[in-house]
């Protein structure tokens, strides 16, 4: 169902037209930039219609309310929210009760604005910050993408200087930050891989804005979420030239997602909710101009090949579609680092032209024993202890004698262990022999047949 008003100039609707310009992102000061607030309805970018339907719901959930209040949660300028509450009276499904100042009134709904508020209540259950236009989105996310700062090799080596690692490691995973390309990370467990992936978000700086939420035609899409993106501070904010911004959107840190063994096709697709009445963007779409961590690829309970199809084309031309109920597709930006995880053989999860189209592929190898010592002498120094080298070498010693392969997460398991052990005990902690048998058999569980 579809809600009409007397609307004469609703051609700001986004429909086909050409997209936002990467002018309204404005120079706030110095390499900051942000979208600047909208001073006509037509320059929304979105069906007036829509925003009308959504100050109509508004209304219906308050007694009386002001023009003030409602501005605050659409996030639209005070100016246009009269307006649209002026429409609104005009059409007999708000009254107003008073004038406080310019732009400033205080309304309540009719029983007519109340049934048809209920009428849209039945069709989307969204309330909250006014909708951009996907075509909005996408001009401002493809521009953002271009201008966010490049981490250089430093950054990468600084933000990776927790773990040891080869510097065949480093310079190729440092190569696809700086190119923005994907990374496929592969190897035995515990090496890192996933530590890897974190970190080296951590070298890409940079804000971002996104949207609270699209809207196309009549169907609205959310798309901040607390739970993957982490907004930037009031304090933070630059203050450059006074400039009203379009608080639709929000400025974030760049987002950083991480799926596992949990990942479905349906998350990689919008989600609708029939008793919320809206969609929720997947999450691949929340990482857009940041990072998305598949970890422990092959592990989900669909067919690595399956995933890799969905991907395929996405990677190689940096869009991809989403489907609506209708079956509309939707041509989205596909724009954040993809990396990419698996324990498990490259043969038995990847197909060759799947791994064509990943940009970089790291094996991350198990430790040599110079590099396992490195790593124990580390973590043991981090905390305050020092290790004797006959102790350290009794341990490598035990490693071959066992026939056990060594990982770079074990200095740090068994060390944490001897921890537990001197706590229980009530003694300092102590890397002595006795104390790291007991660790080794606590974490391993016995010797190796």
């Amino acid at each position: 169902m579809k809600m009409t008003y007397n609307v004469l100039d609703a051609e700001g609707a986004s429909g086909h037209g050409q997209p936002v310009p990467p002018a309204r992102m404005v120079e706030t000061d110095e390499q900051s930039w942000a979208p600047k607030a909208p001073t006509e309805l037509r320059e929304t970018g979105v069906d007036v219609e829509v925003l009308l339907d959504l100050a109509l719901k508004l209304a219906y959930t308050v007694p009386r309310l002001t023009s003030q209040w409602a501005a605050e949660r659409l996030c639209l300028p005070l100016q246009l929210v009269a307006e649209l509450f002026e429409r609104l009276r005009a059409d007999q499904l708000v009254d107003m009760l008073g004038h406080s100042g310019p732009f400033k009134s205080r309304f309540t709904i009719t029983d007519r604005g109340s049934q048809r508020a209920r009428r849209l209540f039945e069709i989307s259950g969204y309330l909250g910050p006014a909708p951009v236009s996907l075509e909005s989105y996408t001009s401002n996310l493809e521009w953002q993408f271009q201008h966010l700062p490049v981490p250089t090799q430093a950054q990468v080596e600084e933000a990776v200087a927790d773990l040891i690692l080869p510097e065949h490691v480093r310079q190729v995973s440092g190569l696809a930050m700086q190119a923005r390309r994907s990374l496929f990370l592969f190897g035995p467990p515990g090496n890192g891989k996933t530590a890897l992936g974190h970190l080296l978000h951590d070298a890409a700086g940079g804000d971002f804005w996104i949207p609270h939420c699209l809207v196309v035609g009549q169907s609205m899409i959310r798309v901040f979420d607390r739970e993957c993106h982490q907004p930037v501070t009031e304090e933070s904010t630059p203050r450059g030239r006074r400039i009203q911004l379009d608080r639709r959107w929000v400025r974030i840190r760049r987002p950083f997602v991480v799926v596992g063994g949990e990942l479905t096709m349906d998350a990689l697709d919008l989600a609708f909710s029939p008793q919320l009445g809206y969609y929720e963007a997947p999450l691949h779409f929340k990482a857009n101009g940041g990072t998305f961590l598949l970890d422990d690829f092959g592990c989900q309970r669909i067919r690595p090949e399956t995933i890799l199809n969905r991907w395929i084309h996405p990677l190689e031309r940096g869009i991809d579609f989403l489907t609506l109920q209708t079956g509309q597709q939707l041509e989205v930006p596909f724009r954040q680092m993809l990396v990419v995880s698996t324990n498990l053989d490259v043969n038995n999860v990847m197909t060759p032209a799947f791994l064509r189209r990943m940009g970089y592929r790291v094996h991350m190898a198990d430790p040599s024993p110079q590099r396992y010592q490195e790593i124990f002498c580390r973590y043991a120094a981090g905390c305050g202890i020092e290790v004797v080298p006959e102790v350290l070498e009794g341990l490598i010693e035990r490693y071959r004698r066992e026939q056990r392969p060594m990982h770079c997460c074990e200095p740090r398991d068994l060390i944490e262990r001897a921890r537990d052990i001197c706590k229980y005990r009530h003694q300092p902690l102590t890397l002595d022999e006795p104390t790291l048998n007991l660790a080794w058999h606590g974490y391993f569980g016995s010797d190796a047949e």
